[in-house]
């Protein structure tokens, strides 16, 4: 009797610590200074303001909700083989939860785990990309915000159209960028409904995007940039030749178009990068796993037209304009 009760405690015993290392694993994070702090890597593709001011805006979240985190903040400098060795590291880490900043981080870090939390930001087309099933229901680990408002790039296109009256839209992209793709073909689209010519020019690495855009110089009335990373970390050598031949460039965000584009429409990415970030106190804190939550679209939208390009660009500013956006002055 008393050799079974001590068999029967041992087993007990046992499947406390069982219990307890699976409860600690589910819940995530480590016990420093009797608090709970989280391990949070950042996979973000390339370095331009969009992205930047998204990352900064998914930490201020975790901040306001008062979520402990040390951050592993990798910049993969628009490298594919740098994005999926960034993943992998935070596998073999063993991370809380990723933060994926555009289409190819949140990729390779769904190719590197099926396990690990993932939240995207900066992504056109979720769906298209494969990264979700739908936007009700993501999937098992993944989930996010993307950049890519319904109305925002109509917005635009109707602008460059009906107000600079263009018939011959350049674009310059990645093809590689999937979801550049996905913008161009939209682009196409609404420009054709509008009588408008799309004429593309693809580049695959920053250094080539001077040439591109000088090599539209004479074929186009306009010159559109959508979202695409690697065109957009080199986007001063667009402004300069559109600056100096009187060609209107057009972008697909707010950070861009402050930079020295005639107009965009759009929102801030810090409010993105801030959504992404409630989503993420949510998993962490433990009150919904990424399955629950639903991609969500940005919160905000505007035509905003920077009146200082438009003028450097050949453009003449009218009051009506008032009508359809806002004006950016400077900061």
């Amino acid at each position: 009797m008393i050799k079974g009760a001590k068999v029967l405690s041992m087993a007990l015993a046992g499947m406390i610590m069982l219990a307890g290392c699976g409860s600690k694993e589910s819940s995530g994070g480590t016990e420093k200074d009797g608090e709970k702090v989280f391990n949070v890597g950042i996979s973000q593709f390339a370095a331009h303001p969009s992205l930047d001011a998204a990352t900064e805006g998914f930490k201020k979240a975790l901040k306001d909700k008062g979520i402990n985190v040390e951050y592993d903040e990798q910049n993969a400098q628009a490298d594919m083989n740098n994005v999926q060795t960034i993943a992998d590291n935070f596998v073999g880490d063993k991370v809380d939860l990723i933060f994926a900043n555009a289409t190819p981080s949140a990729t390779s870090a769904l190719n590197a785990t099926k396990e690990i939390p993932i939240i995207f930001t900066s992504v056109t087309d979720p769906v298209g990309a494969g990264l979700v099933k739908s936007f009700d229901q993501p999937g098992d680990n993944i989930t996010g915000t993307t950049d890519n408002h319904p109305e925002g790039t109509a917005k635009t296109i109707n602008f460059i159209t009906e107000e600079v009256k263009a018939k011959e839209i350049g674009v310059i992209y990645n093809s590689g960028e999937q979801n550049s793709v996905v913008q161009v073909e939209e682009v196409k689209k609404l420009a054709e409904a509008k009588g408008a010519k799309l004429v593309e020019v693809s580049v695959s690495t920053s250094a080539e995007v001077k040439q591109a855009a000088e090599s539209l110089v004479g074929r186009v009335n306009a010159i559109y940039i959508p979202t695409d990373n690697t065109v957009v970390s080199a986007l001063e050598s667009v402004i300069s030749v559109a600056n100096s031949k009187k060609i209107p460039l057009f972008v697909g965000e707010l950070d861009s178009m402050k930079k020295g584009a005639v107009a965009a429409s759009g929102f801030e990415y810090f409010d993105l990068g801030y959504q992404s970030g409630l989503m993420a106190a949510e998993i962490l804190s433990g009150n919904k796993k990424a399955s629950e939550i639903p991609v969500e679209l940005p919160s905000s939208l505007a035509l905003i037209i920077n009146k200082q390009a438009a003028e450097a660009q050949g453009l003449e500013v009218k009051d009506e304009w008032k009508e359809l956006g806002e004006f950016y002055e400077g900061e």
